[in-house]
């Protein structure tokens, strides 16, 4: 179950959150969030590790994974994706990410990767805010059903299995993942 904490608008937690504590913060409350299960760590990381290498070999910006952003300084949301690119066009690709808890910048591209301790309802309603936030494209990555959801916006998505590729354009013009190489562990 998840921790709800009060907190004061436009004030990133730091007292009530333990250092190890993954949190987001939704209308100004910390809310603990749940942890990954270990297979969808491994697929985050597997993802960060491709993005990492290809935005960092082509200088595209920076890849970062459970990384905090304040995605809407007046409902104080601040949001953790499991994966997220931000582009050199936002945020310079020589200028290090800050030392604060929350990065005040809006990622172009926000990865999310479906956990048993997840809901339906809240995929959707994370879909829905990072686009208005300004976030460009959001993945959403479903291990069991080993697919990948890749939404343009909140009602236009593509939805692509085992046997297609994923194509990082126009974010990651060249970058190339066939989902089989993702979900190759899954052979079960």
């Amino acid at each position: 179950m998840a921790t709800v904490t009060p907190q004061t608008p436009d004030v990133a937690p730091t007292l009530p959150v333990a250092d190890d504590t993954l949190y987001e913060v939704v209308d100004g409350q910390v809310v603990e969030k749940a942890t990954m299960g270990a297979y969808e760590a491994e697929l985050a990381s597997l993802l960060v590790g491709y993005l990492i290498t290809f935005a960092r070999t082509h200088k595209l910006g920076r890849v970062v994974c459970e990384a905090l952003f304040l995605i809407d300084r007046g409902r104080n949301l601040q949001r953790r994706p499991d994966v997220a690119f931000v582009s050199d066009a936002r945020w310079p690709y020589n200028r290090s990410a800050p030392r604060t808890a929350a990065w005040d910048v809006i990622p172009d591209l926000a990865i999310e990767v479906n956990s048993p301790t997840n809901t339906g309802n809240e995929i959707i309603a994370k879909v829905d805010e990072y686009f208005r936030a300004g976030v460009q494209y959001v993945w959403v990555v479903y291990p069991n059903a080993r697919t990948v959801y890749l939404y343009e916006s909140p009602n236009q998505v593509k939805i692509l299995q085992v046997g297609d590729t994923l194509d990082g354009a126009p974010l990651l013009p060249g970058f190339h993942l066939p989902l089989a190489a993702l979900f190759e562990e899954q052979a079960e």
